[in-house]
């Protein structure tokens, strides 16, 4: 599945064309390297999401093309999650 669908579908990001903007501004790493939202994501990928001044790790549990809102949750599980200033990590 191409990352910026993956994305929407998990409701990670809500519309897939701010996920598509994202990811091709280099913000959005799966398993270490910069993605582009054409990128596809499988099941156990990790992805590396920095929006705003959160940077969260992400794994891929599971794939699914559509799903409700209260099971898009199943679809990964927050490794890390950080708060950034200025830029670097806390």
């Amino acid at each position: 599945m191409r990352l910026d669908k993956f994305l929407k579908v998990s409701r990670l990001i809500k519309r897939r064309s701010v996920a598509k903007d994202i990811a091709d501004q280099g913000r959005i790493d799966i398993n270490g390297k910069t993605a582009k939202s054409s990128n596809d994501v499988t099941v156990g990928d990790e992805l590396t999401i920095r929006f705003g001044n959160k940077v969260s790790v992400i794994r891929v549990d599971k794939i699914v093309e559509t799903t409700k809102k209260d099971e898009s949750d199943e679809m990964y599980s927050i490794v890390d999650e950080q708060y950034t200033t200025d830029g670097e990590a806390e």
